[in-house]
């Protein structure tokens, strides 16, 4: 079953819809795709999901609030500004590396207790398009994709990554980790 209305990341999302402009029904799409791909990897408890939708709301957020395609360390740094309000500094390592190693290439090694890798597997499965499932059921991609349409997601990606090759040409990537 798709979790379709989860408060935590409607409300992290609505703070920065401004911001987000008319790329906010894309963005959000993308967020809701990428939290129950990754939730479908987990047996869940309510301390995991409210982890995983402050790090799909925030963990590409800092292309628009910071204008950049840089936007690692502005997306950690949202995702700890809310940690730091919602008294739930204990979760910023682990959201941290969570945002951080998201576009990571390679699988994560470090505490396989965290949400890392699940999360890590469920944006690359969404940025594919689901051509990279991680064994996860093509159903269930194709449900998550169909509920959550991309909304021009990965056109504005694209957009994005090529204005920064043209102004960036030796770092046209900054974002992705071996």
């Amino acid at each position: 079953m798709l979790l379709t209305q989860v408060a935590l990341l409607d409300e992290l999302l609505d703070v920065h819809a401004v911001v987000l402009g008319g790329d906010f029904t894309a963005y959000r799409n993308h967020a809701y795709r990428v939290l129950n791909i990754c939730a479908a990897q987990f047996a869940g408890d309510a301390a995991q999901l409210e982890k995983t939708a402050i790090a799909a709301a925030c963990h590409d957020l800092g292309i628009w609030t910071d204008a950049t395609f840089d936007y690692l360390q502005p997306s950690v740094r949202l995702a700890t500004a809310h940690l730091v309000r919602a008294r739930r500094n204990d979760w910023a390592t682990e959201i941290t590396a969570m945002i951080r190693e998201h576009h990571k290439l390679s699988r994560y090694r470090g505490n396989a207790g965290w949400l890392v890798e699940p999360f890590r597997r469920a944006d690359w499965a969404d940025v594919s398009r689901g051509l990279i499932t991680y064994g996860l059921p093509r159903t269930l991609l194709r449900e998550v994709f169909s509920t959550w349409p991309n909304a021009g997601f990965h056109r504005r990606l694209a957009q994005l990554a090529l204005q920064r090759v043209r102004s960036h040409p030796l770092s046209p990537l900054p974002m992705v980790r071996v």
